[in-house]
Order: C-alpha cells, then sequence, then structure tokens
C-alpha cells in the first residue's frame, strides 16, 4: 500500500475548491466547503492523509514539505483551477520524482486526456466515482486493470480504461467523521448562514433533477440519487455529535437531500432524538405538514435554488419547479419558523435587461433569510456548456477560462442585447438591492445583539462583502479599459 496524501492545493487567496456541485470560486464572503468528495477515498485508504490547504492557509512551501513523506499524491482539481494544480503537481514531482500524481474530480472525468496532457507530472485520472478507483492505484495494483482510470503508459500513450460502475450500496463506504477529526480543524470552515461551527457531509449521491447547469449531477453523480440508509446515517450523526460537541449545525449536502421524501422523512424522525440541528439542499417544492415535520426534528435551514424569476428561464433550465409553487414553498417555510438561504444565478439562457430586475424583484418578494448571486457558469461536461457553445454566447475562445485572476468568478457568457459586463455589473446591483432594505439589515441586526460571537463574524463579513463587491468594480473597470 502506497503512503498516499489526498490533496486540495493551495490556490487563490480564499479559494473554495470544495465548493461541490457549481462553483469552485472566491466568495463574496470567506467560506469553504468540507472536502467530502477527498475525505471519502482517504476513508477508505489506509495509512492516508487528507491535506485540505486552502482553509488551513497552508501554502506551497508547508504543501511541498508534507508531500515529501508519501510516494502517492491525489489532487481534486476543478476547471477554475486546473492551471494553478497543475503547477502544483510539477512542484511536487520535481522535489521527489517518483511520486505518483493523480487527478481527480468533475474536470478529469468529462476532459481526461485534456486533463493528462495539460502536464508532465500526471500520471493518471480518475473519471466518475474514484473512491474505489484511488484506493487500487494505493494498493498497488497495475493501472491497466484499474477500472475507472485513464493514464499514461511507459511510452507515453494515455489510454482509457473501461468505465468504473457506480456504487449502488452506499452504506459499504466508510464514514468520513475520522477523516475530519484527524485531519482537518472544523473551525476554520465557515459559511455566511451556516452557523459556526459547522460540519457538512454526503448521505446520498447524485440527483434526479435536470438542471443544465449543475455540474456533479451530469459527471461525477448521476441523476440516480444513490443513498445510504437512514439507520447508516443516523448512527453517522450520533457519532458526529459526540465526536465533535462544539459543532452547532450539520449539514447534509446532498444535491437535493429532499429527492427521496419518505427517506427524508425517516431520518428526520431519527435525527428528532439526537437533539442536533441540522440543514439540507432542497427543491421549493416541499408541502408545509413535511417542512413542519422536519423543524420539529430539527431542521434549522434549507439552501434553496431559485435560480431566477423569470418563468420562461426556469424552464430553459429544466428547473423543474415554477415562480408560484416556490412562492408557496417560502411562504409555508416563513410559517414553520424555517430560514432560507437562497440561490440565484444572473446570466442563464436567455438573461435580458428586463429578466434580471424580474428576479431582483422576484427575490425581494421571497424575502428570505440570505441569499447568493452568481453568474452562470457554464462547465465542460453540462448541457450548459453545450447550449453556450452551439449558440454562440462564449465571450472568450478559452471556454473553460471561469474566474478572474482573483479567484472571483467572471461573466462568460452573453446574450443579444446584454453584454457580459452589464451581467456582471448586475450581481452587484442585485445585492444591494436586496440587502440594503430595512427587512434584511434589521434581521442581521437582531442576530448580531443576541450573539457576542455572530457579532464579531457578521462584522468581519460585511467587511469583506463590501470590500468584495468593489474588487467587482476593479474588475469591471480593467475589463473596460483593456476594451478600450
Amino acid at each position: 500500500m502506497s503512503r498516499t496524501l489526498y490533496l486540495s492545493p493551495p490556490s487563490f487567496d480564499g479559494f473554495d475548491g470544495g465548493a461541490g456541485s457549481r462553483y469552485q470560486a472566491r466568495r463574496e464572503v470567506t467560506s469553504f466547503w468540507y472536502p467530502t468528495w477527498l475525505a471519502q477515498p482517504t476513508a477508505l485508504t489506509p495509512g492516508s492523509r487528507l491535506l485540505d490547504c486552502p482553509p488551513h492557509n497552508v501554502g506551497m512551501e508547508e504543501c511541498l514539505r508534507v508531500a515529501r513523506d508519501f510516494d502517492h499524491v491525489v489532487i481534486n482539481t476543478s476547471t477554475p483551477s486546473l492551471k494553478n494544480d497543475c503547477q502544483v503537481a510539477e512542484a511536487v514531482k520535481q522535489q521527489k520524482p517518483g511520486t505518483q500524481i493523480g487527478f481527480v474530480g468533475a474536470h478529469t472525468m468529462v476532459l481526461p486526456t485534456e486533463t493528462l496532457k495539460a502536464s508532465w507530472a500526471i500520471d493518471w485520472v480518475g473519471r466518475k466515482e474514484f473512491d474505489y478507483t484511488c484506493k487500487e492505484v494505493a494498493e498497488g495494483r497495475p493501472l491497466e486493470t484499474i477500472a475507472g482510470l485513464s493514464f499514461k503508459n511507459r511510452d507515453g500513450k494515455i489510454v482509457h480504461n473501461p468505465e468504473r460502475e457506480m456504487i449502488q450500496n452506499m452504506d459499504d463506504l466508510p464514514w468520513v467523521a475520522e477523516v475530519y477529526k484527524r485531519d482537518l480543524k472544523i473551525e476554520n470552515y465557515f459559511i455566511g448562514y451556516l452557523l459556526h461551527p459547522y460540519v457538512s457531509l454526503y448521505t446520498g449521491r447524485g440527483c434526479p433533477a435536470q438542471c443544465t447547469f449543475c455540474l456533479w449531477p451530469q459527471t461525477i453523480g448521476g441523476h440516480k440519487y444513490r443513498v445510504r440508509s437512514p439507520q447508516n446515517v443516523a448512527e453517522e450523526m450520533a457519532y458526529m455529535k459526540k465526536l465533535f460537541p462544539q459543532v452547532k449545525e450539520f449539514f447534509f449536502d446532498d444535491d437535493t437531500f429532499t429527492a427521496n421524501l419518505p427517506r427524508a422523512r425517516e431520518i428526520a424522525k431519527k435525527l428528532g432524538p439526537l437533539g442536533l440541528t441540522w440543514s439540507c439542499n432542497s427543491r421549493a417544492n416541499l408541502d408545509y405538514d413535511t417542512i413542519k415535520s422536519f423543524k420539529d426534528n430539527g431542521l434549522r435551514l434549507f439552501l434553496v435554488g431559485y435560480e431566477s424569476g423569470n418563468d420562461d428561464i426556469l424552464t430553459r433550465i429544466k428547473k423543474g419547479v415554477t415562480m408560484d409553487e416556490m412562492r408557496r414553498f417560502t411562504r409555508d417555510c416563513h410559517r414553520a419558523g424555517v430560514v432560507i438561504h437562497g440561490t440565484f444565478i444572473l446570466g442563464l439562457p436567455v438573461e435580458t435587461r428586463q429578466s434580471i430586475e424580474n428576479t431582483v424583484r422576484f427575490a425581494q418578494e421571497l424575502d428570505v433569510f440570505s441569499l447568493q448571486v452568481s453568474l452562470a457558469a457554464p462547465y465542460p461536461g453540462t448541457e450548459l456548456y453545450e447550449m453556450a457553445r452551439q449558440n454562440g454566447w462564449f465571450v472568450k475562445k478559452d471556454k473553460t477560462d471561469l474566474v478572474e485572476g482573483d479567484g472571483f468568478q467572471q461573466s462568460t457568457l452573453e446574450y443579444p442585447g446584454l453584454s457580459k459586463e452589464e451581467i456582471f455589473e448586475a450581481v452587484d446591483r442585485f445585492y444591494r438591492a436586496y440587502y440594503l432594505r430595512p427587512k434584511p439589515i434589521l434581521r442581521i441586526i437582531k442576530t448580531m445583539l443576541e450573539d457576542k460571537d455572530v457579532l464579531v463574524r457578521r462584522c468581519r463579513e460585511g467587511y469583506e462583502f463590501f470590500k468584495s463587491l468593489n474588487q467587482r468594480k476593479a474588475d469591471l473597470a480593467a475589463a473596460h479599459a483593456a476594451a478600450a
């Protein structure tokens, strides 16, 4: 068994490489998701270690020092971070040429050949679910015998092995709790709308929804929701509560935790007696009784993708939920006392100035506790990417250029009558139009007055938030100057 290091490399300051299904980028406030997709194969591989550099402020020098003790390094990469990750891989290989280096992630699934060609230092890449692929490489099996693997043979030729079957019995996977405890400092992980400290984990993979922009269901997870049993989830949650007594909230990061409602209800009933606070991703289509039952069993917050305030756009992106359904769901959450963090996307097909204004007004009408506004990110492997390619919506020749030099998202699409600059600028306007109203201001002040730690945190986040908006303005000004 090769000593294996599972690595989220040093990157842009504040870069959230563990951002799951959609947006690997810097956020408006310090935000870090748990590297659960790397923690899972770490738990499978004896003698391995997980090193998540960005949340732990680990720079290149320290990263290389740690990597020297390992013979096998597996790097989690993404489309925005590939160039940076290749530089890290090359530095690892230069200091210890015998190190075997593999890359995993949605980008390697979609573009295995291109990823292998991106750097001389990459020996192999994993496709689809890579848990057992990584474990088998670490066991020293010949690369040509490992399913789901693409690699360079001795002659430098790229070989693609047969696909690996998707994991059907998710209970076979070991818990990630011990890896979190041993290798991560959980206090370093922040999400603005979750209580701190928090812990996130998956209870299943895949999503039956067909949203055209969502990355992982279209690449790694698939559209079948494969789940752990309610008993398995409840047992790990009970263990996590003992292991991390300081945690104030547990978040289920499944793309749509509520996709299998009978199972979700059963899990909720098992979590209630544990007395813990939990939150999850949900579509905006639950009825009041379900929402209330979740609330009674410890649910605090739903993370909900509303995306747009235009039904035509919702139809084009195959959201599967209408604005009226979203309104009804949101009213029911308010009534049940469940907090909502809503996410919206600007620049989806086919955005117009009017649809942007409609979305801003829709968000104000819903009046959820907090929200995030993102730019449409056409990742390779998604239907959105193919639509953009076929219709000529890409701004740049390099269709994988998704973030600015400082790690913030950039607008990569534009439409007839709506430029990328207008879409980019609308993010700032959206945030200000939403948050600079009496209701959101009073909500934020109330939470600050109720808890001193929240007061300190909100002051920091407020500073970071307005600093990032000013940085966006600077990026936009620079783009205008370059165009001129």
